[in-house]
């Protein structure tokens, strides 16, 4: 497993990179911030919303896909738990 730390803010940020495999993806808001993730495009409106102080959030990203995260404001840490590839 790969262990990543992001400070994500009000503008999007590439938080997994896409890969040739299908990968089960934790998640995981430090803090009382919200943070969005989703495509390259992803935006307070219309990203998917992280829970505040939440236990960590799991998720399939499919083969060729990548997250990205953004904030509504200010900035939130944003610790990422993904397989390691070799």
């Amino acid at each position: 497993m790969k262990s990543t730390n992001h400070t994500v803010t009000t503008t999007r940020s590439l938080v997994v990179p896409s890969d040739n495999i299908t990968r089960t993806i934790y998640l995981h808001v430090l803090g009382a911030g919200t943070v969005y993730i989703g495509g390259s495009d992803v935006s307070s409106a219309n990203g998917l919303l992280t829970e505040k102080n939440a236990i960590p959030f799991q998720f399939i990203l499919p083969n060729g896909e990548d997250l990205w995260a953004v904030t509504g404001s200010g900035s939130d840490e944003l610790r990422v738990l993904s397989p390691s590839v070799d």
